[in-house]
């Protein structure tokens, strides 16, 4: 499971890891840099932290999705203020919708997916879905 938040978007994040802290203690966490340190530090959590979005984690959390490393995609992103970074921003968003990957942009969305009775689910155990879009995307 991968997290994101933009700067705006962290405390958000933290609130909502905090209220969940059990159920991701039982998931791998993969985390954009200042975001996993503030999960590692405030609550305790074991996180993996790649660069921090500006300097390409995001792209990186996007090429684990595309190996099949990340399921889920909590992503807090700020939709009213510029991102530098936005074409990374865009292209992870890209990603996980190419490779099936549900994404909460809110924690609205994210409370859906996390008490879901198909999260924590393996999803390869499951039939594949092939979808028109994912043969596009793989040029079948």
């Amino acid at each position: 499971m991968a997290l994101v938040a933009h700067d705006n978007c962290k405390v958000d994040l933290l609130e909502w890891a905090e209220f969940n802290r059990d159920v991701l203690r039982d998931h791998v966490v993969v985390a954009t840099g200042t975001t996993g340190t503030m999960l590692e530090y405030e609550l305790g959590l074991d996180v993996t932290r790649v660069n921090s979005g500006p300097l390409g984690g995001d792209l990186q959390i996007g090429a684990r999705i595309s190996e099949g490393a990340i399921d889920v995609l909590v992503f807090l992103w700020d939709p009213l203020e510029p991102q530098p970074h936005d074409p990374d921003v865009k292209a992870l968003l890209r990603i996980a919708t190419l490779c099936d990957v549900p994404v909460a942009c809110n924690r609205a969305t994210a409370d859906f997916l996390i008490s879901s009775p198909l999260f924590g689910g393996d999803r390869r155990t499951r039939p594949a879905h092939d979808s028109a879009r994912s043969r596009r995307a793989r040029g079948a």
